[in-house]
């Protein structure tokens, strides 16, 4: 749902689905296939880049998709709804996400989410109006709340266009937000700075934007497992291929001198396999007796 509009972001129409894609982006569609040794495996990347054009998956573009690779509408749509990424709706300038799952819930994710809620006057899912003012402020936003971004360590976390903003409040979430509506530059915890949705989505697509590497790319709490290795002089094992002496004395007793290397790791792998199984199973004869609600069965 837009705010304040039932045509498209900020009182714009959205693009008539019967009017042809533009010959740019059939061009990119097809070079999009080419990637990929099946036609079908493109799709995925064929829908963010409908999105960086049209701002949704329209039905002209789940037509078109179709078309190319030889996949029915219904395959098509079955896949841009499965994938929460995708978009039915017209999608703002900045897709703001406040994850909403455990521990950035008890963290301040609901109090945050609730805050910008009110702050842009949106329900979840839903996009203020832009004013389309000349000079790029007056942004719209689409707020929506998001299931476990995999940042725990940073909780709680929000996310705009999908790079990440750790260790947030609601303070800094709704200056955050009004940043963007005003057009000002606003950075990623561990990324670049954030383009528009629409921008992201052509990245998503395969089109970079030569941005990676603009920013960091972990935070503090990334890389505590790796300052402690440091100060206690941990090491990773040795990558390098093993010597015939150095196998033969890895392998385990018994395994025959005359197999080939990769053999002798099978063998040790199901040994140890084997193993394992054997003292599971010991365990489990020496358990009590099962018991069910409190009592034995």
């Amino acid at each position: 749902m837009i705010k304040g509009s039932e045509n498209g972001v900020g009182g714009r129409a959205p693009a008539l689905d019967h009017e042809p894609l533009s010959e740019v982006t059939l061009a990119e569609l097809q070079e999009i296939v080419a990637r990929y040794p099946q036609p079908r495996s493109a799709l995925l990347p064929m829908l963010h880049l409908l999105q960086s054009v049209e701002g949704r998956v329209t039905s002209r573009g789940i037509e078109t998709c179709a078309r190319i690779l030889g996949l029915s509408a219904a395959d098509v749509a079955g896949v841009a709804t499965f994938y929460t990424m995708y978009k039915r709706r017209p999608v703002g300038d900045y897709h703001v996400g406040v994850c909403t799952n455990t521990l950035c819930a008890v963290m301040g994710g609901d109090l945050i989410f609730e805050r910008l809620k009110d702050h842009l006057d949106i329900g979840n899912d839903e996009t203020t109006p832009s004013d389309g003012a000349s000079d790029g402020a007056g942004k719209s936003i689409t707020l929506e709340h998001l299931e476990c971004n995999a940042a725990c360590d940073y909780a709680p976390v929000m996310m705009v266009n999908w790079e990440f903003m750790d260790n947030m409040t609601p303070q800094s979430a709704t200056d955050l937000v009004d940043d963007l509506r005003a057009g000002k530059e606003v950075r990623s915890s561990r990324g670049p700075r954030v383009c528009t949705w629409r921008e992201a989505e052509r990245v998503l697509a395969g089109f970079p934007d030569d941005l990676a590497d603009d920013g960091p790319a972990g935070g503090p709490a990334t890389l505590v497992g790796l300052q402690i290795a440091r100060e206690k002089g941990w090491r990773a094992p040795e990558t390098g291929r093993e010597t015939g002496a150095q196998e033969q004395s890895r392998r385990p007793t018994g395994v025959s001198t005359g197999s080939t290397a990769g053999e002798g790791s099978r063998v040790a792998a199901a040994d140890v396999s084997d193993s394992s199984r054997a003292d599971s199973d010991a365990k489990l004869d020496e358990s009590p007796t099962d018991v069910q609600g409190g009592k034995d069965r």
